[in-house]
């Protein structure tokens, strides 16, 4: 059994980045170490958990069944180490260098991260942010563990296990090229049928709702193109007469220089409930009060 006495908990820091970022390499350039310094805290672990723990392959470095078990107490221990070393600590906004990790979708970043990054070069100019898209079922994990501060997007499945602030609600509308031809002010339910449609269809996006919600309504749109992700979107509506449905505050951001049409949807669907959530544990914490603040005035007020 291990003496707690005896080991070195810089050591569950080299673990956690090792298994991470799959290399060395990386890992040493993540914690500031050489990649000799990096082996020699891999060869202590090894010795200390009597594993190889990690393997090298031409994938990089995999995790043996041991480090994959290991994965997730070390990881707890190390939001928990974190937790404690801040408590207390005042959050500064004008002076912090803090990173906070942000998940949100493709569509998120476009809309939403402009606007967060304008107010924080403003607040907090040494402040960080890493923003990417976590998949929804790894979500709730990584908040608990400290491993993401929040998840900005359409998540009603996150509810139940986060703490959560709705931030808006939007109906959508469809858009497309302008055009001669086209009606004016409203689309008919045939004129909108006879138009070849964009889909957006990631597994990850709340947005493939919407097809499921048109045919229930008796609308069964001809699909001309699937995507996974919407940044390509508006050059190809740029370049074609298709239609593509999206939120509204999208279709105005697509629109910025006037060259769509936008309408309303000629069927009534559920509205995008946008919210923003963070994990209970982190509630009180000072940066995060203060970042989760951040987000919530500056896209409401959008």
């Amino acid at each position: 059994m291990l003496d707690f006495n005896d080991v070195d908990l810089n050591l569950l820091r080299v673990f956690q980045a090792i298994l991470e970022e799959r290399s060395l390499t990386r890992a040493g350039q993540r914690l500031g170490l050489s990649q000799p310094a990096v082996s020699y805290s891999l060869g202590r672990l090894r010795a200390l958990f009597d594993d190889p723990l990690f393997v090298r392959t031409t994938g990089g470095m995999l995790p043996t069944p041991t480090a994959s078990q290991l994965s997730a107490p070390v990881n707890r221990a190390l939001a928990s180490i974190r937790e404690v070393l801040r408590h207390g600590n005042e959050f500064d906004p004008t002076s912090s260098a803090r990173e906070f990790h942000v998940s949100m979708s493709d569509l998120g970043e476009l809309v939403f991260l402009p606007l967060l990054c304008e107010r924080l070069q403003k607040a907090a100019p040494g402040v960080k942010v890493t923003a990417g898209q976590v998949p929804l079922a790894d979500v709730e994990e990584k908040l608990r563990l400290g491993q993401l501060d929040f998840a900005v997007g359409n998540m009603p499945a996150l509810k139940s296990s986060t703490n959560y602030t709705v931030l808006f609600h939007e109906p959508y509308v469809c858009i497309t090229r302008k055009r001669r031809g086209l009606p004016k002010g409203t689309l008919g339910r045939d004129a909108f049928l006879a138009m070849p449609h964009v889909l957006v269809a990631s597994s990850e996006s709340s947005h493939r709702n919407i097809e499921y919600s048109m045919q229930a309504a008796g609308l069964h749109r001809n699909i001309a193109l699937q995507v996974p992700h919407f940044t390509v979107v508006p050059q190809i509506i740029r370049r074609t007469d298709w239609m593509v449905t999206v939120p509204e505050r999208v279709a105005r951001l697509f629109n910025e220089y006037g060259e769509f049409v936008i309408y309303p949807l000629p069927v009534a669907i559920p509205e995008v409930e946008v919210t923003v959530h963070w994990h209970e544990a982190f509630a009180t914490d000072e940066g995060n009060r203060w970042f989760r603040k951040l987000i919530i005035d500056t896209l409401r007020e959008d």
